[in-house]
């Protein structure tokens, strides 16, 4: 068998590896953006492979395609989209021309494939053709950010269950240390006393919102622009093709999909996947928050806060023994940096386009699939490996709790400006804790102290 077959385009003639399911226009795509080993994300693939089996279905619906090639095109869509021909699909996510080189290799392998079925040489594209069958009566331009919303929401969905998660855990928490009390910090420096588990229960009620906002969005990923071809006018798309695709889609994929009313607009904004990205940056800059807050709190252990201890999950140190880093919440605060950027790189991408189209939708697919997955890996990492093993130290709660200026401004109201000034000037010049001041003094007794106060 030869090593190679000749495959031809207009704009010339190349030879393709004979056993691979791709073909030129692939081929001329992966040497022009070989800028990385990265290829497009599986949930991508999947994606576009739906989208290939619905418009099969609606075309033969339509009668533009034939009951025998529109099974070979939804066999093997199907074959695609449960992740057969990955290896097939080895151009780089960061592509010129609005993702016409995934299209076509998404086309080619499915032709490629069905024409294998049939007993037909690879590279052959008889009967089944990339362009006259696989992709007719679309565009690029309205299947590629249809898939790109269908894999976005797959992933939205999977952060929103994780963020759920998250949230009951840390409600666990509030409810295991409610007893707990400790002296509250701002800007650093001591405040007023409250438990242990309140400041968990402030973490989980901010996922709270994230989980609705996450929940909300996915509205509008759920307008697409397919049937509208390459620029929302639906040429060389039949009404018929145009009212059926969606309902195959909706079907396949089991999301509540709907056309957009203008789709001429849709195809030419990518405003959706900035708010889509804006409200990844809340969760991401929450959990940011909660990473900073228990890298505090756990700090030390014998030289630091040290009011709840971590589960230790490696070494921290090459050279300093025993020594043990929190490392899941370092984690996280990198993750938080990642998606910041990826929003800032989805902003100018959604504002970079001209026209009728946006030719950077690739880009904005890139990253914004990727917030979305290192949010819900990480999410789930630090959920297990760290939320769930968080240890209080009451000793340690209550040491650094009395031996805070926190109970002046609680006893300020009882006692008085003036006498917890005087309390505080003693407590400078002498080192003796608030709380012995209090108790030598006579202003509050050991039982006050300890139920009331503490």
């Amino acid at each position: 068998m030869d090593k190679f077959r000749i495959e031809h385009d207009f704009l010339g003639e190349r030879e393709i590896p004979s056993e691979v399911y791709y073909g030129i226009q692939t081929l001329r795509a992966s040497e022009n953006f070989r800028i990385s080993d990265r290829k497009i994300p599986r949930e991508m693939i999947r994606a576009l492979a739906l989208v290939k089996k619905a418009a099969a279905l609606a075309n033969n619906r339509a009668g533009e395609l034939s009951e025998e090639f529109c099974d070979l095109v939804v066999r093997v869509s199907d074959e695609v989209a449960e992740g057969k021909f990955d290896s097939a699909f080895i151009v780089n996510p960061l592509q010129g021309g609005a993702g016409t080189a995934s299209n076509m290799n998404v086309n080619e392998v499915i032709a490629n494939r069905a024409n294998e079925l049939l007993g037909r040489p690879l590279g052959s594209y008889n009967p089944i053709n990339p362009h006259e069958h696989v992709n007719l009566e679309q565009s690029t331009n309205d299947v590629f950010p249809t898939a790109v919303k269908i894999a976005a929401i797959w992933n939205l969905r999977e952060l929103t269950a994780e963020v759920i998660k998250l949230q009951e855990d840390l409600q666990g928490k509030e409810k295991e240390f409610a007893g707990i009390k400790k002296i509250g910090r701002t800007q650093l420096q001591d405040a007023v006393p409250i438990t242990l588990g309140a400041e968990f229960s402030a973490w989980a009620e901010a996922f709270s919102r994230d989980r609705w906002r996450l929940y909300h969005v996915e509205e509008r990923l759920r307008v697409v622009n397919l049937g509208g071809t390459a620029i929302g006018t639906s040429i060389n798309a039949s009404k018929k093709f145009v009212s059926e695709v969606i309902k195959f889609l909706r079907d396949e994929t089991g999301i509540g999909l709907a056309r957009a009313e203008n789709l001429v607009e849709a195809t030419q904004n990518a405003d959706v996947f900035c708010e889509v990205s804006g409200l990844l940056k809340p969760l991401a800059i929450n959990l940011g928050k909660m990473a900073n807050d228990i890298r505090l709190l756990s700090s030390g252990p014998n030289s630091g806060i040290g009011e709840i201890v971590l589960p230790a999950v490696q070494e921290g140190s090459t050279i300093m023994p025993g020594k043990i880093n929190p490392v899941m919440c370092e984690m996280i605060n990198q993750i938080v940096m990642k998606v910041i950027g990826n929003d800032v790189v989805i902003t100018y991408a959604a504002e970079s386009g001209q026209l009728e189209l946006n030719a950077f939708i690739p880009v904005i697919m890139d990253t914004l699939l990727e917030s979305l997955r290192i949010l819900r890996n990480g999410i789930e990492l630090f959920r297990t490996k760290c939320v769930l093993g968080i240890k209080a130290n009451p000793k340690r709660c209550a040491q650094n709790l009395k031996e805070s200026l926190g109970l002046l401004t609680v006893l300020s109201k009882k006692l008085g400006h003036q006498k917890t000034s005087e309390i505080y000037i003693k407590h400078i010049s002498s080192g003796i804790p608030v709380s012995d001041l209090l108790l030598s003094e006579g202003l509050l007794s050991e039982e006050e102290i300890s139920s009331d106060y503490f």
